[in-house]
């Protein structure tokens, strides 16, 4: 017997942190994380205008609450008992709230395809270790969104 596998070119090899965000799996791409902590609750304000900020290690973050750009449902609300991710490079950063860190993974990203077609805020998918399916981050569009403070309940289901 001969068995033959054509992988398309499409199909790229990501490293990513796996993240969970209510029962949803997401990738966050590795090499746009620059630290992970838990907030001090003196650290999270409101700022009249620009939203949610976090302060740590000397800067002042927007916080991205990724469960409500996404549509995420049962995900944690608290902020001190989440895990922020600060993203982006320079000054552009955000820190965006997962509920748990589930450990890095080289995984094979595929798009979403024509049928889903674009959808803000992720880039693709892959299928992980224990064969669910995560989607990976736009990291660069969610700094963007964050930092301009147009993240909106619609945010994930809005075609660009």
């Amino acid at each position: 017997s001969v068995f033959t596998i054509e992988l398309p070119l499409t199909l790229a090899i990501t490293d990513g942190m796996i993240v969970r965000v209510g029962a949803e799996r997401f990738i966050v791409p590795t090499a746009q994380i620059r630290r992970c902590f838990r907030p001090e609750p003196s650290a999270v304000s409101t700022v009249q205008g620009k939203g949610e900020m976090v302060q740590h290690g000397g800067e002042v973050l927007p916080l991205l609450r990724l469960h409500r750009a996404l549509r995420v449902l049962g995900a944690q609300e608290r902020v001190v008992e989440g895990i922020l991710m600060v993203v982006g490079d320079g000054n552009n950063r955000v820190a965006i709230m997962v509920d748990e860190l589930l450990g890095q993974q080289q995984v094979v990203a595929k798009p979403l395809g024509e049928a889903i077609g674009r959808v803000r805020g992720l880039t693709g998918g892959a299928i992980l270790g224990d064969g669910r399916v995560g989607l990976i981050l736009d990291v660069d569009e969610l700094v963007v969104a964050s930092r301009q403070a147009v993240v909106d309940p619609a945010f994930a289901t809005q075609a660009a």
